[in-house]
């Protein structure tokens, strides 16, 4: 069975973002300009998470997505997983933190105006002063952002998550964890899953297209390549910057 979308909807799915409020500007408008020759009664944009990190901007990022909403469509806003790893931090997780820091997730403070630690140390100590200054330095709007982000959204035939799915369980029974962070397992399976799953998380060159999935992290932060799906009937097409 070919996926649909809902009938006369459009659905525009964008990649991990990471930092390049540039390229998002840019592909708003490309997806605005698209919409206007689509017949679709109704627009939907969903961001497969990742927005920050990266890039050159996190918090300009943010910044676009609560300041300058594509009139016209519904909005979805996935995690991905570091913005897991960003509330993670807040919420005192340093192991997490540690592992974010090492994927550039300092970049993200340094985004937000939180020097990096100057030693480098990652004990408890210097990662809880850090905290401290990143609580006092995110604003009040960004932090509920985040804590507002879905873990997975469906649009008739496409299921829609940051990282992926655990092959074999229900989709209604997918751990947020899963949907958040899972890779090797879901890219190398074969499987019907029951819809075609739509992820960003694995950077590839050119978007995926397979009969069980499709990815669409083109590595923007570091190609100037910000991909969008383009889901609309049974068609599929797709816009870069």
């Amino acid at each position: 069975m070919i996926a649909t979308t809902p009938p006369d909807w459009a659905v525009y799915a964008i990649g991990d973002i990471h930092g390049r409020h540039d390229l998002l500007a840019e592909m708003s408008e490309r997806i605005i300009d698209d919409a206007r020759r689509r017949q679709a009664a109704h627009r939907q944009v969903v961001y497969v998470g990742d927005y920050v990190s990266r890039g050159i901007d996190s918090h300009r990022v943010i910044n676009r997505i609560l300041t300058s909403p594509l009139v016209g469509f519904s909005q979805v806003f996935l995690k991905g997983n570091h913005e897991d790893s960003l509330l993670r931090f807040l919420e005192g997780d340093f192991d997490a933190a540690r592992f974010w820091f090492e994927h550039e997730g300092m970049d993200a403070l340094t985004h937000y105006g939180v020097s990096p630690l100057d030693s480098g140390a990652r004990d408890d100590a210097d990662l809880a002063r850090l905290r401290e200054r990143f609580v006092a330095a995110i604003p009040l709007e960004h932090l509920n952002f985040f804590r507002s982000l879905q873990c997975a959204h469906r649009a008739g035939g496409y299921f829609f998550v940051h990282a992926g799915i655990r092959p074999g369980v229900p989709l209604e029974r997918q751990s947020a964890v899963d949907c958040i962070w899972m890779r090797e397992a879901f890219l190398a399976s074969n499987a019907d899953h029951g819809c075609v799953v739509v992820h960003g998380h694995n950077i590839t060159e050119q978007p995926v297209v397979r009969h069980n999935r499709i990815g669409i992290d083109t590595g923007a932060y570091r190609t100037g390549t910000l991909t969008c799906l383009v889901l609309d009937g049974a068609t599929r097409t797709f816009l870069q910057t």
